[in-house]
Formats: structure tokens, sequence, C-alpha cells
């Protein structure tokens, strides 16, 4: 019998085999009905389950006593005739016993994974409460001085337009902006009521030019790939955030490459959708990275938040669309969908 020195239920394990073999018993006697068997079959369930046994553990050790019993049958001197139909019930009693006592235990098993699961999004629900709430302070009283500061910067510019390190403190406080508008989005506090219609090349050029420096600065080309015009209808802000964010990532990737550094961006208009690729040649996304990407607090960066990919799926979802990521030893790419 496999059973483990550190079951809890050792002892029980042993009684409930001398209780089946008094009910077999009284059974061959027409003494019991073969459906008073499940209740022991709920017992054994629940101390398997109690132990967090292997169940299969339980169906060998059923086995084993089942051919114990033929085994010690087939010594006595009775005719084969006489304990054919006394088998047969055997047979069925071990069959019903392994079948109640495997359908309990899943059971059990399935509510106790269902039990730890809600536990689980409950915390996470809290934890994205929290951050909400968390995200909205910080915000309001990180964004005044912020905004003070690029004001003044801008009145600097005007008064030394020679002044090129402006330029740079002005990108690097737009970046800080970028960043906690991140937050603000995740706080929901603040939300744009009314969309637009905006043309994607114009978003893609103002993304650009807005990551200029950081372009130039980590030496990665960029090639933007429309064939036209092509309209969109959503909250432009938000839209521009899910990109500027999936590029900000990519140049970061692209920062331990040594051969070319590219981006590619590509916007195909189909029957019922707008469906844009970004895609970089850096390292390898790895597969159980990439199915929990979009999940929040996962990152891979040292310093990351892993709150911008999660923003960009809200925001991605809430215009109707979707988002996936793939990649391979020579791409990495984001694939967002969008409905006309």
């Amino acid at each position: 019998m496999i059973i483990s020195d550190k079951d809890p239920f050792r002892l029980e394990a042993v009684q409930n085999g001398e209780d089946l073999l008094e009910f077999i018993i009284e059974l061959t006697m027409e003494e019991k009905d073969i459906n008073y068997l499940q209740p022991l079959c709920e017992k054994i369930a629940i101390e398997r389950a109690g132990a967090d046994a292997n169940i299969g553990d339980f169906v060998y050790n059923a086995n084993v006593g089942r051919n114990e019993l033929f085994e010690a049958m087939c010594e006595l001197d009775v005719s084969a005739r006489e304990l054919k139909p006394i088998m047969a019930q055997i047979h069925t009693c071990f069959d019903k016993l392994i079948y109640y006592t495997v359908l309990k235990y899943s059971e059990i098993i399935s509510r106790n994974l269902e039990e730890k699961q809600q536990y689980i999004n409950e915390t996470h629900k809290e934890r994205l409460t929290i951050l909400g709430q968390m995200s909205a302070s910080f915000v309001h009283e990180f964004r005044n001085p912020l905004t003070s500061i690029m004001g003044f910067v801008k009145l600097l510019k005007a008064d030394h337009p020679s002044l090129s390190y402006l330029d740079i403190i002005s990108h690097e406080l737009d970046q800080l902006n970028f960043r906690i508008s991140q937050f603000l989005l995740v706080s929901k506090k603040e939300m744009w009521t009314e969309s637009e219609r905006f043309w994607l090349n114009d978003l893609f050029q103002d993304i650009i030019q807005f990551l200029y420096p950081s372009l130039v600065n980590a030496n990665v080309s960029i090639e933007k790939n429309l064939p036209y015009p092509i309209p969109l209808t959503g909250y432009r802000s938000e839209v521009r955030q899910v990109f500027l964010n999936i590029l900000m990532n990519s140049i970061d990737a692209l920062e331990s490459m040594k051969e070319e550094r590219k981006i590619i961006i590509d916007v195909f208009e189909e029957d019922q959708s707008i469906r844009i690729v970004i895609k970089n040649n850096g390292p390898m996304i790895p597969a159980e990275n990439v199915e929990t990407i979009f999940e929040p607090f996962v990152t891979t960066k040292k310093l990351g938040t892993g709150i911008g990919l999660f923003v960009c799926k809200q925001i991605v979802e809430k215009h109707n669309g979707s988002i996936m990521c793939r990649s391979d030893n020579d791409w990495t790419e984001f694939q967002i969908a969008f409905q006309k």
C-alpha cells in the first residue's frame, strides 16, 4: 500500500480498509445495498484532499486490495461457479469505490482551486484599488509643480533660445509627464469624456517627433509604413499613450543590441478593422513572459513598474480593440487592432 509516513490520515486509511472489507462481506450476504458505500467514499475523498495526497495512490491501493482479496478467495474450497457472482459483486464494489471517491476528490480540489483563485483575484483587485488611490494622490501632488517647471522652462527658452540644454530639459520633463499619465490612467480619476476622429499618420508623426532625442541617443532607426492617411475614432490622448509606451519599451529593449537597431511600424486597413504592428529586432521575450506581459505588476525591467502594458491593454479594450504580443529570435512585435 502506498501511503506516506507523514500522512495525517494514515490510521484512518487503515480503518477505511477494514470498513470496506466489512461492507463487502455484508454486501455478498445481501445485508447491504451497494449505494450505502457512498458515505465511505466521501470520507476517503475528504481525507485524501486534506492530506494533499495524489489520488492516483488511492486508486493503486484500491486495486492492490482488490487483487489480494481475489487471491485469498481463490484459495477457498469453493467452486468457480459459486465464486463467480460473488467476485462480480466485489468488482462492482471496488469500481464504485474508486469512481465515487475520485469524483468527490475532484469536486473538493476544484472547489479549493476556485477559492484560491478568488482570493488571488480579490487580492489583485485590492492592490489595484490601492494603486489607484495612490496614483490619484501622487499625480495631483506631482503634476502641479511639474506644470510650473515646464512653464518656466518655456519662458527660459523664449528668453534664451540659444541654450540647447533647455531642449534636453524640456524633453525629459515631457517624458516624466508621460510616465505620470500612466498612473493617471490607472487611477481612473481623470477620464476623457468625448472621443474624436484623428489621423493615425499625424499621431505617429507627433510620437516620433517626441521620441526623436531618445531614438538618436539609442542609435535606433524607425521605419513607418502607412500607405495613405487612415482615420481612427477614439480618445486620441489614450491611443497615443498606447503607441508611445510600446515604442519606448522597444527603444529600451534595443539598448542591449550591438547590431543595427530597428523599429518598424506597419498600419493595415482591413474590411472591419485597422491593424497596427509595431516590431523591433531586439532580444526575444521568453514564452512564459509573453503569456503574462499584459498583467499588472509584471515587468522584466529592473526598475519597471509593470503598469505600462497593463494600461495599454485597458485602453485598447476600452476602444473595443485587441492587443497581442509575439516574439522570436528575429522580431518582437505588438499587434493592435481597432474596429472601424
